[in-house]
């Protein structure tokens, strides 16, 4: 399983669910607040909403639970990618 180190790299391109969910507690942290800037749009404030950040992290683990070999970045387009 890939892990990042002291100054390791996340390639959020080649993680699955499964990883993401076996992540440390740290990373698991840094990759949701990366993809939550990631599906924002270009132009949407420089605002972290709490309230939908917390419910789209749930969203993601329930959905990581019951697909762990899907791709991260598959997963997290279908649930959070702008219609």
């Amino acid at each position: 399983m890939e892990r990042a180190g002291p100054r390791g790299d996340i390639d959020l391109s080649t993680w699955t669910c499964h990883q993401f969910q076996a992540a440390s507690r740290d990373d698991i942290g840094v990759i949701l607040a990366w993809l939550d800037g990631y599906y924002k749009d270009e132009d949407d404030p420089p605002v972290i909403d709490t309230t939908q950040f917390v419910a789209n992290a749930k969203k993601l683990g329930e959905y990581c639970a019951a697909h762990p070999d899907i791709g991260l970045i598959t997963a997290t387009d279908k649930l959070f990618q702008k219609q």
